[in-house]
């Protein structure tokens, strides 16, 4: 199991990986393209589904997060001994509280 300070850890990497994904001009060529796409057959719920994939916070972060997750736990070596159903929920944790920190920042851009 994760500690609390790795939680907050994958959180922020999380929060910047879902920024990245959904927000940052550096991605806009690819989301740009994903738009084309979806708009050659606006029908299509699969294009649909990727392209609202790709732009809400709340779908790409949780597949950011569980990516992370999962590529921590194996990286250090504690993906096996323990059940899965407890990876299950700390990538819930970690979800969530990537989450709130999408939350906090949208937050903030009302106030400026």
């Amino acid at each position: 199991m994760i500690s609390l300070v790795e939680l907050a850890f994958l959180a922020l990497a999380g929060y910047r990986g879902t920024q990245l994904v959904v927000h940052d001009s550096l991605l806009d060529p690819v989301r740009d393209r994903l738009d084309a796409w979806q708009q050659r057959r606006p029908t299509s719920v699969f294009r649909e589904a990727i392209v609202t994939l790709v732009s809400c916070v709340y779908c790409t972060g949780f597949w950011v997060c569980g990516a992370l997750l999962l590529v921590w736990l194996l990286v250090t070596d504690r993906w096996s001994g323990t059940p899965v159903v407890v990876h299950g929920f700390e990538w819930l944790a970690l979800a969530g509280a990537a989450v709130l920190l999408n939350r906090w920042d949208d937050s903030r851009k009302d106030d400026s």
